[in-house]
């Protein structure tokens, strides 16, 4: 059962992804933060699919002796240096309901600086 602030993310959420859509030569970098963990995808909404996929579990990650917010940077730069490979330069954000502040805001900047545009 979802709390208050649960239901408020939804809401937030809802209310962007109608006006956020992503295509194959923009797609839309959306960002999932548990409470350990942060992931972030490259979705094409055209045809329904995901083209990357990112996250601070992967195997080849280093997890330790760093905090969430480094690991959420470090997941910006790898998801952007990933999606430069794959000859995309430009990706539309959806912060999916999170507030643009601290680990949401440190996946962007990672994102930023290894290339990608938005």
């Amino acid at each position: 059962m979802l709390n208050k602030k649960g239901l408020r993310r939804i809401k937030i959420k809802k209310r962007v992804r109608g006006n956020v859509s992503g295509s194959t030569e923009k797609p839309r970098l959306s960002v999932f933060r548990s409470n350990t963990e942060i992931y972030a995808q490259l979705i094409d909404d055209l045809s329904g699919k995901t083209l990357l996929s990112y996250s601070s579990k992967n195997k080849e990650f280093s997890t330790s002796g760093k905090t969430k917010s480094d690991r959420a940077y470090e997941v910006g730069k790898k998801i952007a240096e990933s999606a430069s490979s794959n000859g995309i330069s430009s990706v539309v954000f959806d912060r999916n309901g999170y507030l643009y502040h601290g680990r949401v805001k440190k996946l962007a900047e990672g994102a930023r600086e290894g290339g990608l545009n938005f």
